[in-house]
């Protein structure tokens, strides 16, 4: 059994919509989890108020009042592979991560994350992730590090005011193999959740997520992709790909859900965050940082490739 070393938190619903009990919110709220699980972690006191206070099956319901709880699984994945710390100072830390490991914990992962092992490096706790990468793509992750500074680092992202750029490498469509280079597309369109919930889908609306892209390289029937999203939409760079022909390689998502199956780590989905750059909002140096991670699917000069 591993369980997480810090508390996840829940804010109860404002109003009581028939569940009496905490316990029974719960229950109702994480149907994919066994009830008997739930009942088992109140008779432990694993539940408990926000402050300190022991939920019992009994608990009645409060309005708004914030539930805390430590999430367990029976056996978290182990990633076998490593992270880095490019950069750190007093505002942020800058951290490359590995395919299919999570930035933070969720699912089946509790503590085997991106953040915890940040966190294990530094000593430090108050660590907070400004944005999320898939757990199945690579690279860049920017963490701050000071509370006092953090809201100018999510402004960053929520003002467009940071850059991101990724590689993908695509198996090539005929109609792409014998272009010139390099080739752009601008992709601008709608998306929203699909079925199952976290996949996305593209819809007739107002525009909500954009992305350039551009084929840099051929490789026999296989392209590098240079990918810059305008936008941050779950899944855009995925689905923005598949509609230029050029599905990324290894998704397991698009174009066509696959069944759920055992990891296969030598078929990671080749998308990398390979760059970010931004005017640091708290101390006005104009960073530039690179993964040095390479896809594995593309032919490089070096000795070694990385996952």
């Amino acid at each position: 059994m591993s369980k997480a070393t810090k508390p996840s938190e829940i804010t109860l619903p404002p109003k009581d919509l028939g569940w009496g009990t905490v316990l029974n919110f719960l229950i109702e709220k994480f149907h994919r989890i066994d009830a008997a699980i739930w009942q088992q972690r109140v008779a432990d006191g694993k539940v408990c108020w926000f402050g300190g206070e022991v939920i019992s099956a009994n608990t009645a319901f409060l309005p708004s009042r914030r539930v805390c709880y430590y999430r367990e699984v029976v056996a978290e994945p182990v990633i076998p592979f490593a992270h880095q710390i490019l950069y750190q100072d007093e505002h942020i830390i800058v951290a490359c991560k590995p395919h299919f490991l999570p930035v933070t914990p969720g699912g089946e992962f509790v503590n085997e994350c991106l953040l915890e092992r940040v966190k294990r490096d530094t000593g430090l706790h108050d660590v907070v992730a400004v944005h999320r990468l898939d757990k199945e793509t690579a690279g860049l992750v920017l963490f701050s590090v000071n509370s006092q500074s953090r809201p100018l680092y999510y402004q960053l992202f929520a003002q467009g005011h940071i850059r991101k750029s990724y590689q993908a490498v695509a198996r090539l469509s005929e109609e792409l193999q014998p272009l010139e280079l390099p080739q752009s597309w601008q992709v601008k369109n709608r998306l929203e959740k699909s079925t199952p919930a976290f996949l996305m889908q593209p819809v007739e609306g107002d525009v909500n997520a954009f992305s350039s892209l551009t084929l840099v390289e051929k490789h026999a029937e296989l392209g590098l992709f240079e990918l810059c999203p305008h936008t941050g939409k779950t899944h855009q760079l995925r689905l923005h790909m598949l509609s230029v022909g050029c599905p990324i390689l290894f998704d397991k998502y698009y174009p066509e859900l696959l069944p759920k199956q055992q990891t296969d780590f030598a078929e990671p989905l080749q998308l990398l965050a390979k760059r970010l750059s931004f005017v640091d909002p708290a101390t006005g140096l104009d960073h530039q940082f690179e993964s040095t991670r390479q896809l594995q699917s593309w032919p490089v000069s070096t000795e070694s490739k990385e996952n």
